[in-house]
């Protein structure tokens, strides 16, 4: 009997095994559970009492419900309880215990809210957030707002500075989310919403669209880089440049296809004639880490593998399929790669 018993708990048992292995935070990144800003650790604050008050009231109520079950359970040689209709005692504990308890949540939530719905201070890093299909788009004001830099996929930022994120949709809703920084905000055509936070630990944080904006929502993916302010100074002063003009002939090749064809006619990288703006700004596009709405590592064969036909790797793209022959991908590649 005792056997059956413990065979009977052994999937339990190894559902509770499977959570204490391994580094779960290298493993998943993407996590709530390792906050790296203000807003994140008041969020999960907010989460952790929730989840320690719901969990005390299950088992208040679950071991009450098995001790009732197991101390009145029925036997056949004793006689049927007496019946008793309404207890006022017990009402007035299980009413307002409850409420009690949706006192004690509702003050730090309400404190919450108003905490994450704060004016920006006077000193945040103020940047702007526009949601595509499907990729994101960053700008940040410079020189007093007389020029932008503009990004896509990855956002930069510096640590121990305010940030202000201030954020719209451009096509159709989408939803910004990177857990280690905070909660999710969506991204509306025609409206704005914000978020602001500060965090002082440099490092690469993942992102992610939350809100299903059609198919490749999945694949909408982007990076949060947190630099030492020093680091930071560097790389909006690199990325306020034009690009670089190329001396090398088969570069020159590479830079006369992308400006002077379809390239074009959505993208811009400015110090060039190209204008676009359908498409993200590739003006240092060689310095990011990843292509494709972050979904390929930036290098030479992955980039190749885009341009080479974008639907095949991001259904519903944009970015259609150029029929770029071998050589002309070859000198494409090259030149994209210069643009540090």
């Amino acid at each position: 009997m005792k056997h059956r018993a413990l065979i009977g708990w052994a999937p339990l048992l190894a559902l509770f095994a499977t959570a204490c292995g391994g580094n779960d935070r290298e493993r998943y990144p993407m996590t709530v559970y390792d906050p790296k800003s203000d807003f994140a650790k008041t969020l999960l604050d907010l989460q952790n009492l929730t989840l320690y008050l719901g969990v005390g009231v299950g088992l208040l109520v679950f071991g009450l419900m098995a001790y009732i079950s197991l101390r009145f359970r029925h036997r056949p040689d004793q006689p049927d309880p007496d019946q008793v209709h309404g207890n006022t005692r017990l009402e007035l504990a299980w009413t307002l215990f409850p409420a009690v308890i949706l006192a004690i949540i509702a003050v730090p939530t309400v404190q919450t809210i108003f905490e994450t719905q704060r004016q920006p201070p006077p000193n945040a890093l103020t940047i702007d957030v526009v949601g595509w299909q499907w990729w994101f788009e960053f700008k940040y004001p410079i020189n007093g707002g007389q020029d932008t830099v503009i990004t896509a996929n990855e956002v930069h930022i510096p640590a121990g500075q305010p940030i202000h994120f201030r954020m719209t949709g451009g096509d159709v809703i989408h939803n910004f989310w990177v857990p280690q920084m905070g909660g999710k905000r969506y991204l509306i055509p025609n409206h704005f919403n914000s978020i602001q936070f500060t965090t002082n630990e440099p490092g690469v944080y993942l992102g992610q669209c939350a809100e299903f904006c059609g198919p490749s929502h999945a694949l909408m993916k982007m990076r949060l880089i947190v630099h030492t302010p020093e680091g930071y100074a560097r790389w909006i002063r690199n990325e306020a440049r034009p690009a670089v003009e190329p001396m090398d002939s088969a570069i020159l090749i590479g830079q006369q296809k992308v400006t002077q064809g379809a390239c074009a006619g959505c993208h811009i990288i400015k110090g060039t004639q190209m204008v676009g703006r359908s498409g993200p700004d590739l003006t240092h596009f060689a310095q990011r880490r990843t292509l494709a709405a972050g979904i390929l590592e930036n290098n030479a064969h992955n980039l190749a593998a885009w341009l080479r036909n974008p639907p095949a790797i991001k259904p519903g793209s944009r970015m259609p399929n150029l029929g770029l022959s071998e050589q002309d991908l070859g000198y494409i590649v090259a030149y994209l790669q210069t643009l540090e």
